[in-house]
């Protein structure tokens, strides 16, 4: 059962970081604040660390890791063109970004609290992304 709740929780973490990386990444071409570029580069970078651990430990369960939901991919970039089409300022990237950290800290919350017999590792990698999403939507508030 823990290896079993290990790679789950692996796994959901490996989706929401990568979810998370792909988000910034797409955001960045239109922020305007290097304050703010500041903030997202730094978090990204920080994801792509966590990234590292997470896809380690995955290999050493011969696990190759969860890409995530198509569907919400999806939905996120048309969410994002769409609003930022309407709108094309720092307060639309941090009201964005905002809102992908706080469902990804409620999806990640979520996880952790299913997975109950996961590694005590691997719950340490979920609450340090729980971490960075929470710390980044702190950082940019002053940009709402």
């Amino acid at each position: 059962m823990i290896e079993q709740d290990t790679i789950r929780l692996l796994r959901e973490c490996d989706a929401g970081v990568q979810m998370g990386t792909q988000s910034i990444a797409d955001i960045l071409p239109d922020v305007q604040s290097d304050t703010l570029r500041q903030f997202l580069t730094r978090c990204k970078e920080e994801h792509l660390t966590l990234q590292g651990e997470i896809q380690a430990l995955l290999n050493q369960y011969h696990d190759e890791g969860k890409d995530p939901n198509p569907i919400a991919k999806g939905m996120s970039w048309v969410k994002t063109n769409v609003k930022l089409a309407m709108e094309d300022s720092d307060r639309t990237v941090a009201d964005l970004i905002t809102d992908g950290c706080n469902m990804g800290v409620k999806s990640l919350n979520k996880y952790l609290n299913q997975y109950t017999a996961a590694s005590e590792q691997a719950k340490d990698i979920a609450k340090r992304l729980i971490h960075l999403e929470q710390a980044l939507a702190v950082d940019i508030r002053r940009f709402l």
